[in-house]
C-alpha cells in the first residue's frame, strides 16, 4: 500500500473514530466508507473495520456507562439475541459483487438516519415487549456481522424511532451493543478464513483509539451534536454511492 494512502486513511480513521464516538458509535461505517474510497478489497475491509470497532467501542462503552448514559434493561435482551446471529453473519463470506451493494445500502441508510434524527432531543419513553427486542436484536446482529458495521447505525435509530430508550441512554446502549456484536462478528469471520489484514492496521488502530477517546470524552458529556451527525451523513452518502457504483467492475 502506498504511503500516501496509508497516511490519508490514518487521518480519515482518526476523524471517523472521533466523530462517531461523540454520538455513541464506534465508526465501522466510517472506516468502511474510507476504505471503500481508496479501493480496499472486501476481505480486508470487513475484519479491519470490526477490529477497529472493538477498540473504539470499548472506550465508548466505558465512557458512556460512567456518565450514566446506559440502560442494562434495554441492552441485555438485545445483546442476548444479537450475538449468536452476529457470529453467523461474520461466518458468511459474501462475494464482492454482493458485499459492496449491501454495504453501500447500509451506508446510505446510515446517512439518512443521521440526518433524520439529528435534531431529536426528547420524547416520552414507551416500554418495549421482550419478544420485539429479541426479534429486532437477532436481525440487527446478523446484519452487523454480515456487513462488518457493528450494528450501532441500525440500533440507535430504532431505539429513537420506537421511543424505547431516553436519548441520553441510546449512546451507551449502542456502544455496548456494537462492542459485543463486533467481537462476535470478528470471531465468526476468523472461524472460516484467515484474515487478510492491511499492513497499516496497527497504525490505524492507534489513530482510532486516540480519536475514540477524545470523541467519547466529549460525547458522554454533550449528548449528540446535530452538526456532527449531518457531516457524517454526507461522508456516508458519498461512500455508499461509490460502493454500489463500483460493485460490478
Amino acid at each position: 500500500m502506498e504511503l500516501e494512502v496509508v497516511i490519508s486513511l490514518t487521518l480519515l480513521i482518526f476523524v471517523a473514530a472521533l466523530l462517531y464516538s461523540s454520538v455513541g458509535h464506534a465508526g465501522a461505517s466510517g472506516y468502511l466508507a474510507a476504505m471503500a474510497l481508496f479501493g480496499l478489497a472486501p476481505m480486508e475491509m470487513k475484519p479491519a473495520a470490526l477490529a477497529l470497532n472493538i477498540l473504539v467501542a470499548s472506550i465508548s462503552t466505558t465512557k458512556y456507562v460512567r456518565a450514566g448514559c446506559f440502560s442494562w434493561k434495554i441492552f441485555w435482551p438485545f445483546a442476548l439475541a444479537s450475538v449468536p446471529f452476529a457470529y453467523v453473519g461474520g461466518y458468511i463470506n459474501v462475494p464482492s459483487i454482493y458485499y459492496k451493494p449491501i454495504v453501500g445500502v447500509a451506508l446510505i441508510y446510515a446517512a439518512w438516519r443521521f440526518i433524520k434524527d439529528a435534531n431529536v432531543s426528547d420524547y416520552a419513553i414507551k416500554k418495549p415487549k421482550i419478544i420485539w427486542i429479541v426479534t429486532y436484536g437477532a436481525g440487527l446482529g446478523f446484519m452487523s456481522g454480515l456487513t462488518g458495521v457493528g450494528g450501532g447505525i441500525f440500533l440507535s435509530p430504532l431505539l429513537i424511532f420506537l421511543r424505547w430508550a431516553d436519548v441520553k441512554q441510546v449512546s451507551g446502549v449502542a456502544a455496548a451493543f456494537i462492542l459485543v456484536n463486533s467481537i462476535a462478528g470478528l470471531l465468526g469471520f476468523l472461524a472460516t478464513k484467515t484474515p487478510q489484514l492491511p499492513d497499516a492496521l496497527p497504525i490505524w488502530a492507534i489513530a482510532a483509539v486516540i480519536g475514540g477517546f477524545i470523541g467519547a470524552e466529549y460525547g458522554s458529556k454533550r449528548f449528540g451534536n446535530p452538526t456532527i451527525k449531518k457531516l457524517l451523513a454526507i461522508v456516508l452518502l458519498v461512500a455508499g454511492i461509490k460502493m454500489i457504483a463500483t460493485a460490478y467492475y
